[in-house]
């Protein structure tokens, strides 16, 4: 009888210190941190844009609505590459592309979006009243400004009239790779960018909030004096943009067109799918896009950043300078991202 009972006694120590042996464990890989509420974004600019999502988040809203509120954000900054601020195409017209992106898969965009000030608002009522997924030009402009939004002036700003008029003394159309922080330095600084800022930079934000769903959006003006009517990445869902609530979300920023030919976002969520980290996935996508043509990889810019289901976070670049910010309870920092070549 007494070997019974201890035998018992034992099964039932083990029952109780078993999940204290999985906390830990789980806790040593960082499952169980609480982690929600959390917004992560490309670019140090993305500081202030988490800080917008975070008002949201923090009074327990809705990722979907936090990803709107950090968008709108940027848009209304006079910023090189996103909203009305932006750089223009080749012909001197400034076109916006954005897309957002919730937990049910739900989704919509715009592309070559001009004189709105904000496409991502307009994304998202495109995904929320119609069927479709993606309207483009006039079409994009004409809903825009039958569902209310006013139609702003052509006027570029500023710093894109000087950037243009310098531009168009070569007219020579080359993206320049993104250089740490955003910002060009040394002998190669081309003049047409006076404030040192890059040609081909995307706001793209993740959020995860206190329900455990995920959502994701971006927004662009796109490549600075593209030929009229080049789309990238940053409108095409499974390209700049995927969020599965089961798995995970991912965004990009740099060369659109390299990252539309491996459906990158999505890329990176089935890798996550297979159980790789998000730093990991991105890691893997970054590789797909220097293999495919290693000796051009040498030349460009594309960064993935991607959170996981569990509210971990990671990112991956070709080549050094692709920052990212985050933002949670305990964390409001930029991180520097990881790359593969020297």
């Amino acid at each position: 009888m007494a070997g019974k009972i201890d035998r018992r006694k034992f099964l039932q120590l083990s029952a109780l210190s078993a999940p204290l042996i999985a906390s830990k464990k789980s806790l040593a890989n960082g499952f169980n941190i609480p982690v929600s509420p959390i917004v992560i974004s490309t670019w140090d600019s993305g500081m202030k844009v988490n800080a917008e999502a975070w008002k949201v988040l923090v009074a327990n809203g809705k990722s979907i609505d936090a990803i709107e509120a950090g968008a709108r954000q940027m848009e209304d900054t006079l910023d090189c590459c996103v909203g009305l601020g932006g750089y223009p195409d080749r012909d001197g017209i400034v076109t916006l592309d954005a897309c957002i992106m919730d937990e049910h898969a739900n989704c919509g965009a715009v592309a070559g979006l001009e004189q709105i000030k904000h496409p991502i608002s307009v994304a998202r009522k495109l995904m929320e009243t119609t069927p479709h997924v993606l309207l483009v030009g006039n079409g994009a402009q004409q809903f825009a400004l039958a569902h209310g939004f006013p139609k702003e002036s052509s006027k570029l700003s500023e710093s894109a009239e000087k950037a243009y008029k310098e531009w168009l003394k070569s007219s020579e159309y080359k993206p320049i790779m993104n250089i740490e922080n955003r910002k060009y330095s040394g002998p190669f600084a081309p003049s047409f960018f006076p404030d040192g800022s890059p040609n081909h930079d995307t706001m793209g934000l993740l959020a995860l909030d206190t329900k455990g769903n995920l959502a994701g959006g971006v927004t662009t003006s796109g490549m600075a004096f593209k030929i009229h009517g080049r789309v990238g990445d940053s409108a095409v869902i499974g390209a700049g943009l995927y969020v599965d609530n089961e798995v995970g979300s991912a965004t990009s920023s740099g060369v659109g067109e390299e990252v539309i030919r491996i459906c990158g976002t999505h890329l990176v969520v089935e890798f996550m799918r297979q159980g790789n980290s998000p730093e990991m996935a991105c890691k893997k996508a970054v590789e797909r896009i220097v293999k495919r043509n290693p000796e051009k990889a040498k030349t460009l810019q594309v960064g993935f950043l991607a959170m996981n289901k569990k509210g971990q976070y990671g990112a991956y670049s070709i080549q050094k300078g692709f920052v990212f910010s985050v933002k949670t309870n305990s964390i409001n920092k930029i991180h520097p991202s990881k790359y593969l070549l020297s």
